[in-house]
């Protein structure tokens, strides 16, 4: 995402029972058995056992908190999901409301408080989740610390062993977010970089500690480190329901070992087949740590688009060789930033094609909008007059929320459509979150909270766009929301 930009603990809401861990244990088998080699009718009846565990899990711990919320009846009782428009998509009933909120522990620490439209006080996941967001996305940086003092002409921006901002999410941040998030009911998505800061389709820098790391000697670190983190994961009871290899990798990964593409004639890169032999080497190991779940980790394989016109052309060229290859994935990811990269139309066109084409689940992971044209934060904004023209919506919260709408419905429309992941919906402008140290936040007028922390109308646009409508009248069905307090 680069390219484009660059405590308060909510009280637990997990079920303690022995009924409550036997739920999530039933939640983690039925996403373990996502795509196991199943046909396609399989794979859509997984998302579906696991929207049910959902349903029960949630059920489970409200009964323990003595707590109500508007989903508890329905989610007491077997009642079965209806979808009156009749989406395309075969995975309607456990549609994907995601979001990445991977700076959310330095935007706390800065001082931010979050709160409903309606004014109720609560943490940024309980304000998501009661909004109905089911998942969360989490990015993971090897070491984020700067390996060098980072000097623009004359000024020193951070120095060396600093560390490198925009959320800072080294392990430590991932683990501890990941254990609020499960708090939540919510499932992960954990994306990891390979790198000590950020990864994008024009950058993708090795971390630090792997400069000298080439060829099996590298390929074997990354086998090694995926495995180390997920069993990190595990350990603490949070690990995730499905993990991406790599980020926006349309040009390879850890660079120059694993680059496809040429910057100048003479520049040595690694080329197609290490590139290919680093994704092996890193769902390798996502399924060494198989054994530990019980079930099989779906991994997701992540493209952005180009904003050329030529994506259609370009995820051809990749998910091709990805299936040439034989790589053992399970999903597509996408990202997709309406202002800066091509047009709905052409979104449109390339989900239909990757469905079709490739018969695995799709996922837009990526996506923003402003709902303003000017930074309320810091120092220019990614999102600006410009973007609104070009993303054909208007730079208001109703704009934004129209997008949102409008994109969920797009990939709803497609068999193979899983879901959509909004990108720092909580990255508001405060003291030490920028997107890197010593530097600004570009992001702030994308979020789906304004300046002051409460909740914009696209949250309400997340329920409301949702493909299946449950039996209480919600969206697919998240965990049981605990009340907010006013």
């Amino acid at each position: 995402m680069s390219d484009r930009i660059l405590k308060i603990e909510a009280s637990s809401t997990d079920d303690p029972t022995a009924q409550g861990r036997m739920n999530r244990r039933r939640l983690m088998l039925a996403g373990g058995a996502l795509l196991a080699g199943q046909t396609l009718p399989g794979a859509a009846a997984a998302f579906a056992t696991t929207g049910a565990a959902d349903a029960s899990a949630s059920s489970g711990a409200a009964a323990a908190s003595g707590a109500s919320s508007p989903a508890t009846a329905a989610a007491a009782s077997p009642a079965t999901a209806t979808c009156p428009t009749q989406p395309a998509t075969q995975y309607a009933s456990s549609f994907i409301l995601g979001a990445d909120v991977s700076t959310l522990d330095v935007v706390e620490r800065g001082g931010a408080r979050f709160s409903t439209a309606d004014g109720r006080v609560g943490t940024a996941l309980q304000i998501l989740r009661v909004s109905g967001i089911n998942w969360a996305r989490l990015r993971l940086w090897h070491t984020p610390v700067n390996a060098r003092d980072v000097v623009e002409g004359d000024k020193i921006i951070s120095r060396h062993g600093d560390p490198v901002g925009g959320g800072n999410n080294g392990l430590d941040v991932t683990l501890a977010l990941a254990r609020r998030i499960r708090k939540q009911g919510l499932k992960l998505l954990l994306d990891i970089h390979y790198s000590d800061f950020w990864t994008d389709p024009g950058k993708q820098e090795k971390p630090a500690a792997w400069t000298r790391l080439h060829g099996e000697a590298l390929e074997a670190e990354v086998e090694r480190y995926t495995s180390q983190v997920l069993k990190a994961l595990h350990d603490q009871g949070t690990a995730p329901d499905m993990i991406q290899v790599g980020n926006e990798i349309n040009g390879g990964m850890l660079w120059p070992d694993g680059k496809t593409w040429q910057q100048t004639p003479d520049e040595k890169i690694g080329g197609d087949a290490a590139f290919i032999g680093l994704l092996r080497a890193g769902i390798r190991g996502v399924r060494r740590t198989d054994a530990l779940r019980g079930a099989r980790l779906p991994v997701m394989l992540h493209l952005a688009h180009q904003g050329d016109g030529k994506s259609g052309e370009m995820f051809r060229r990749v998910y091709d060789q990805f299936e040439s290859a034989r790589l053992d994935y399970d999903v597509i990811g996408l990202s997709w930033y309406p202002y800066h990269h091509d047009n709905f139309e052409a979104l449109r066109t390339n989900l239909r094609d990757l469905s079709d084409r490739y018969r695995k689940p799709l996922v837009v992971v990526e996506t923003a909008y402003g709902w303003r044209a000017d930074n309320p934060g810091s120092g220019p904004a990614v999102f600006n007059e410009e973007g609104a023209r070009r993303g054909g919506y208007p730079a208001t919260p109703q704009g934004q929320a129209a997008m949102l709408k409008d994109l969920i419905q797009a990939v709803a429309a497609v068999p193979q459509g899983l879901g959509v992941f909004w990108w720092e919906p909580a990255w508001l402008d405060v003291p030490g979150a920028g997107w890197r140290t010593g530097e600004g936040n570009a992001w702030a007028n994308q979020t789906l909270f304004d300046d002051k922390g409460r909740a914009l109308p696209a949250l309400q646009a997340f329920r409301e766009a949702a493909p299946c409508i449950s039996a209480d009248g919600g969206p697919p069905r998240p965990p049981a929301a605990l009340p907010i307090p006013r």
